[in-house]
């Protein structure tokens, strides 16, 4: 499949906030945030302190082994698996909910971005092994989020059949008229779009929980290059952190911590993660809701659950699987039980570890580099004519449609709609009109400013009816633009974070994933701009 391969500084796209280009650009008002500079000096730094912050690789190894038992594994996977039980082995992580169908385009991305990383890491230190892996949120309860995805400009949602709890464990045969649904519109036809299919539906309707689910298509896609799928929906991986989950229900710790550095970032930046006194949900199938303290007890939220200290405590210690750390405390869970040095998230995800580096201190946990995902742009075939047709480049795409079309326009007629140079000289009468009225009498000084107010404000009217006029002498070229605008922009906001990888699959197949993974820039800020 051929395709060019554009690459815009983030800064200039104006898609990302002041505190994301401000972290790249390693602006000195966001050092006392982070620990390691998103690049290869502090990755360097990471991989040689990671070694300090050693994480129990048997309970690794042994849970990964057990979650990958019945899935087909690739040689690169079941070497990863076996390679992360070596002290010289680290992990590259992003991490998501699984949404269905991976939700966005981003979803992909970020997983691309891990892998791409990886490989660069595993070339640069060739006496260390560096494994990707996706740490899927599975707890996740938000379903009006994770039960939807769009295709062909349509909204596709499950209901779920009325469950609740965790997505990761809601069962999956409800789903079957959705993907019956999409089935009957997914093309063009042809092999790539029979494969996407079959791979749906062995994925949703032969996986009886969402996390399985989600588990065997990302192996799917993403096997070939050794990713591992990780599900810390697992009492094994939450005993790791019993010290935490204990010191948060009974002392609520973490609140002040992160609750000041939130203070200290919002002085200049908008606030990401907001704690609570208690950080931790009770799960069960069915079934998560917050934990609060009452008095002397503790009670689950919307239930008749209720402890007493000591209950709670061996509640903790016999079901710790049934005890799910919210944002706040999800990555201490993710660092301490992979033996990771950089964490991979979008603009939202920097934000929110930013508030957290002083919580992973107090507990001693490692705290890895942050780095910005790769954000991507896919132009089709009907999007790359009308850019041609326009005459515009792909660094022209990020300005809005008003600048674009204004600027067409001043191109195509020599700005003769323009008013400029007639107010400048209307100006200089205006200015001579006002004194002689004032030279008459001064107290026609407000009655003129009046009068010249008008005047100014009807020669705004004429200009906009100027510009109006040029639109419908061009108005065929300018709704190219607003198409194309529409096409890329979906909803006025980034393609990445609306459109699904399967509006894509059916056209390039498996090579959809290997461009995307090729082609990411693991530690450079850039935005990538792929014309297929």
């Amino acid at each position: 499949m051929e395709y060019k391969c554009t690459y815009i500084p983030y800064k200039e796209t104006g898609a990302f906030s002041s505190l994301v280009t401000d972290y790249l650009d390693k602006n000195q008002a966001l050092s006392p945030f982070y620990k390691y500079t998103p690049d290869e000096a502090g990755i360097e730094a990471a991989i040689h302190d990671r070694a300090k912050f050693p994480v129990n690789r048997k309970v690794l190894v042994e849970t990964l082994t057990m979650q990958y038992s019945n899935l087909v594994q690739t040689e690169a996977v079941a070497e990863n698996i076996k390679r992360l039980g070596d002290e010289n082995t680290f992990t590259i992580c992003t991490a998501h909910q699984p949404n269905l169908l991976t939700g966005y385009l981003y979803f992909i991305y970020k997983i691309a971005h891990a892998i791409q990383l990886a490989q660069h890491l595993n070339a640069q230190y060739p006496g260390k092994h560096f494994v990707p892996v996706y740490y899927m949120g599975s707890e996740d309860n938000d379903l009006d989020e994770l039960g939807t995805f769009r295709y062909g400009g349509e909204k596709y949602v499950w209901d779920a059949d009325g469950q609740a709890g965790a997505v990761g464990r809601m069962d999956t045969q409800s789903l079957k008229p959705l993907l019956d649904k999409l089935f009957r519109v997914l093309g063009p036809p042809g092999p790539n779009a029979d494969r996407l299919k079959k791979m749906l539906t062995e994925a949703y309707l032969k996986h009886d929980t969402i996390g399985k689910a989600t588990k065997y298509l990302v192996n799917e896609l993403f096997g070939q290059y050794g990713l591992l799928v990780l599900d810390p929906d697992e009492a094994a991986f939450k005993k790791e952190i019993l010290a935490v989950l204990e010191d948060d229900l009974l002392n609520h710790t973490a609140n002040p911590i992160v609750t000041k550095q939130a203070g200290l970032l919002a002085e200049q930046y908008k606030s990401q993660a907001y704690p609570r006194d208690i950080n931790i949900f009770y799960l069960a199938d069915g079934l998560r809701e917050r934990i609060e303290k009452a008095g002397d007890k503790w009670v689950v939220l919307n239930t008749d659950i209720s402890w007493t200290k000591d209950e709670m405590l061996d509640e903790l210690k016999t079901h710790p699987e049934r005890f799910s750390p919210n944002v706040i405390l999800r990555g201490i869970l993710q660092e301490s039980i992979l033996p990771n040095v950089a964490f991979i998230g979008g603009g939202a995800e920097v934000a929110y570890w930013l508030q957290l580096k002083e919580l992973f201190a107090h507990y001693g946990v490692f705290y890895p580099v942050i780095l910005l995902r790769q954000s991507i742009m896919l132009i089709g075939k009907k999007a790359a004519e009308l850019l041609e047709k326009t005459g515009h480049t792909v660094n022209d795409l990020f300005k809005s449609t008003e600048q674009l079309t204004k600027e067409y326009i001043d191109e195509e007629s020599s700005g003769h709609w323009h008013t400029d140079n007639e107010q400048e000289g209307f100006e200089t009468l205006l200015s001579k009109l006002k004194e002689k009225a004032m030279s008459l009498d001064p107290t026609l000084s407000a009655s003129a400013d009046a009068a010249l107010a008008r005047i100014r404000k009807q020669l705004q009217v004429l200009e906009k009816k100027m510009l109006r006029a040029e639109k419908r002498n061009h108005e065929t070229e300018l709704r190219r633009i607003e198409r194309l605008k529409t096409i890329l922009f979906p909803g006025g906001g980034l393609q990445e974070r609306v459109e699904n990888f399967i509006e894509y699959y059916p056209i390039c197949g498996i090579e959809l994933i290997d461009m995307v993974v090729k082609e990411c820039l693991p530690l450079k800020s850039e935005f990538l701009v792929i014309s297929l």
